[in-house]
């Protein structure tokens, strides 16, 4: 990128930068003009459609599925059940890692959870497979389904991604003593569904041992591995093309139950096999954000300084599997205090298995923590940001380690000026509107680590002048293709129309996950690294060759702009790459380049990113109606590839915080164990009329440790402040607080 030098032996080369412009989505115009194609809009010759039977009851067993009835219709090709499944080579009861966690593939009779698959209708048409499913008629021997956090608990190992499930620093019971104020309070947030707007899809086609999929997914390369084993076929036999993702927010980074049956029903057959989830399934097999009970406990000096701060999270796992929230790890890097505690605790339920969803963990701590924070800044008197500002952490609190950037401060100050937070009254119900509702003020902060995997890139710089990029890159619609290839058009020193970027399929080389808001700094940095080597190479050519106006410039290093190298010391001698590679008589010249957390400098510095939300909120005094009518976040997450990406991620992201707040829980029936509003009609999600006036700000902020291109990423950040920012805009509108999400009408017309 710009000044950026590449190490090598070689000449020292150096290229200009292109990143940074704010440009369109390459895939815009496929998506608008319905050119895209999407994995269920694949339809091989030969094709069946499976339909999948969902358990009704969350917990018992299978006792009678009427199969005759189902393969009486003429539509209906075959009926697979526990009773005749093939073999596996690896049992779904088996935990595989890092993301593969234990599915139902029709092993046998017990039902785990409601819409659990309990048998799988092939037929001709999707039609004739939806009936035959309905046909079977399955009858059950239920037993009472454990649901909600005051089911079987216990404490786990570890959290989330294999985050320690406990971590204490100082003495908790000290500080909490020695406090001349103390906040005790406890938050709920309701199980989350991810409702992506292209549903859990597959396409499966076999050739012998090699298996094709065409299916959504974040992660192709690692997700074949998965594929593989439970084939008992080599990774390399199995191809996954997914070119186009209608979201997936975490949900599509984990091989499910689903896409194993219907890879089985297509080698049964020997023909390909397509299965859909309708919208009812993905609330079940594909991964939810849990449900959380946590409990926070704050102390305070006079001067209102934390003296400790404990979070403690109860979050529901499944009864056969493990993931759990890790809430309260929102606690461990944000507010400076000498004794931290984040602590967990499981809930055994009959659900399917939870899994990382936009923001796992920091979502629903940050909820809770910065409701906490704002009690405890009432408790003493003082304004909201004021009281962040005094509990601003410098370094990372538990471990001491300075942050590798940490624009904070600045996102406080811009945000607070563009919103007009000087103007705000400290107490609340102080404020109303030319309508009499109550409006009030409410500020969050936001945070989220900068991750990131391990990826490969392959780049070529062709005779024509022309350059090629490939890694698997997975595009969930956030725009990857466009700022990556941004990227290496930057890094092979071309115009972004001069190179073709090859991604989504897993015969490309490993990009990685895309997810954890690390996907841009991890694969981008496998394909700069793999573009400069290109171009090192080409270097190494030209200066090594007495006939190029480039001879001799080992010493000065070269800079690649518009497919021409120039001497750094004298820009008037180049030469294109046309030239050296034909001189040389080469087709193309070829450069690999790999990505991973540098170690020494992860051990070193803690990596997060930050940014502040400042909400304004609206409230009925009679019937408690609520809305959100503006929004101000200020975001520093690094370096900005494409700030016009980055801005509509940021947006996403603030509007799902706005969800979360208001609108977003899964209803489950306790008698049942089945969610009640299993649809989009009544699982509430933000609509047009519910988004309110979104600002957000870009803050300024150089990293020169987090990564070779110094970007952290902004997928998940804007959900972390904002979902606190509304609920503290509630409490300053109506003086009640909310301590469970989603704030709810008879929350404020009681309080």
């Amino acid at each position: 990128m710009t000044d950026t030098t590449i190490a090598r032996a070689s000449p020292n080369v150096r290229y200009g930068s292109n990143a940074g412009q704010p440009l369109t989505r390459r895939d815009g115009l496929l998506k608008v003009t319905g050119a895209a194609r999407y994995a269920a809009d694949n339809h091989p010759d030969g094709m069946l459609h499976a339909v999948y039977a969902a358990s009704t009851v969350a917990r018992g067993r299978v006792v009678h599925l009427d199969v005759e009835a189902a393969k009486a219709h003429p539509g209906v090709v075959e009926v697979i059940t526990p009773a005749n499944r093939p073999a596996l080579m690896k049992h779904p009861d088996e935990k595989s890692e890092p993301f593969g966690f234990r599915i139902e593939v029709l092993q046998d009779d017990r039902v785990r959870y409601a819409n659990q698959p309990v048998a799988l209708v092939i037929a001709d048409t999707l039609e004739a497979a939806t009936e035959g499913a309905r046909l079977l008629a399955p009858r059950y021997e239920a037993e009472p389904p454990r649901i909600g956090l005051d089911a079987e608990r216990y404490t786990p190992d570890a959290v989330g991604i294999g985050t320690p499930a406990a971590i204490r620093h100082g003495d908790i019971d000290a500080g909490l003593a020695s406090a001349a104020r103390r906040i005790e309070a406890s938050y709920e947030t309701p199980p989350q569904y991810h409702n992506a707007m292209e549903p859990h899809a597959i396409v499966a086609h076999w050739d012998g041992d090699r298996l094709t999929l065409d299916t959504p997914n974040q992660a192709p390369v690692m997700m074949r591995a998965g594929f593989a084993e439970f084939f008992g076929i080599p990774a390399e036999n199995v191809l996954i093309r997914t070119p186009f993702l209608g979201g997936g927010f975490g949900s599509k980074a984990i091989l499910a139950g689903p896409q194993i049956l219907c890879c089985l029903a297509a080698r049964m057959l020997d023909r390909p096999v397509k299965l859909v989830l309708t919208r009812a399934q993905m609330y079940g097999p594909v991964g939810h954000r849990g449900q959380t009970r946590q409990h926070l406990d704050l102390g305070v000096d006079a001067d209102g300084r934390l003296t400790a701060l404990a979070h403690h999270t109860i979050a529901a796992t499944s009864s056969f599997e493990e993931f759990i929230e890790p809430a309260s790890s929102a606690s461990r890097t944000l507010y400076a205090s000498p004794a931290i505690a984040a602590t967990h605790e499981a809930a055994r339920n009959d659900i399917g298995t939870p899994g990382p969803m936009r923001a796992p963990g920091e979502a629903t701590g940050s909820a809770a923590l910065e409701v906490a924070l704002d009690e405890a800044a009432e408790a003493c008197g003082m304004d909201p940001l004021d009281f962040r500002l005094r509990n601003y952490a410098e370094v990372e609190p538990i471990t001491g380690r300075p942050y590798s950037s940490k624009a904070l401060r600045d996102c406080y100050a811009r945000g607070a000026e563009r919103f007009g937070w000087a103007d705000r009254p400290l107490a609340p119900r102080q404020m109303r509107d030319e309508a009499g509702l109550l409006v009030g003020w409410g500020m969050g902060t936001a945070s989220f680590p900068a991750i990131m995997f391990q990826a490969e890139a392959h780049a070529v710089l062709r005779g024509d002048g022309t350059g090629a990029m490939r890694t698997s890159a997975a595009d969930m619609g956030q725009g990857a293709w466009t700022s990556l290839a941004q990227i290496a058009a930057d890094s092979l020193g071309l115009d972004i129309d001069r190179v073709d970027f090859h991604a989504g399929s897993s015969d490309l080389p490993d990009a990685g996950v895309a997810g954890g808001s690390g996907h841009t700094a991890t694969a981008g940095a496998a394909i700069d690294a793999a573009g400069g080597d290109a171009i090192a190479r080409l270097a190494d050519l030209a200066t090594s060759d007495p006939s190029s106006p480039l001879f001799g410039a080992g010493n000065a290093g070269v800079v690649a702009r518009g497919g021409r190298l120039h001497r750094r010391d004298d820009d008037s001698r180049s030469e294109s790459y046309a030239d050296i590679l034909a001189r040389a008589g080469l087709a193309e010249v070829e450069g690999r380049g790999r990505a991973s957390r540098d170690p020494a400098a992860a051990e070193q510095y803690a990596m997060q990113a930050h940014g502040a939300v400042f909400a304004e909120v609206k409230v009925d005094p009679d019937l408690g109606q609520m809305r959100v009518t503006r929004l101000v976040g200020a975001f520093a997450a690094g370096r900005i590839v494409n700030p016009r990406l980055v801005l509509s991620q940021l947006y996403g992201g603030m509007i799902w915080g706005v969800s979360f707040a208001l609108h977003e829980a899964a209803i489950v029936d306790r008698r049942s164990g089945r969610v009640m509003n299993a649809d989009l009609g009544e699982y509430h999600v933000p609509v047009n009329a519910d988004v309110p006036s979104l600002d957000a700000l870009l803050v300024h902020e150089d990293d020169p440790h987090v990564n070779a291109l110094g970007i952290k990423g902004v997928g998940e950040i804007g959900i972390t402040g904002t979902a606190g920012a509304v609920a503290n805009a509630l409490w300053h509108a109506t003086g009640t607080r909310v301590r469970r999400f989603p704030a709810r009408l008879e929350d404020l017309v009681a309080g």
